[in-house]
């Protein structure tokens, strides 16, 4: 079973500027949710910032040990013209 804490971690791996929340809404190890802000996602379109985290988690999502991964992601320029905030460690 694959944690919010392995998923955060590979995540960082890639990412190492970002500020990463995952979520494991049901409890059940397979469909997460995240959020991740990164410099690295500055210029870049939405569909490139996915991937670009999706990439990271290439063998969990390729193996079905991830089922689901609903992401939200942000350069911080886009963060700061949401209407939400989140506490992201």
């Amino acid at each position: 079973m694959v944690s919010t804490e392995d998923i955060k971690s590979l995540i960082l791996q890639a990412l190492p500027d970002a500020q990463v929340e995952v979520l494991d809404p049901n409890r059940d190890g397979q469909h997460f949710a995240a959020i991740v802000i990164s410099a690295q996602f500055e210029g870049l379109s939405m569909i490139k910032q996915h991937r670009f985290v999706n990439d990271a988690l290439k063998e969990y999502l390729n193996s079905g040990l991830v089922h689901a991964l609903q992401l939200k992601t942000y350069s911080p320029s886009q963060y700061q013209q949401t209407n939400f905030r989140v506490e992201i460690s």
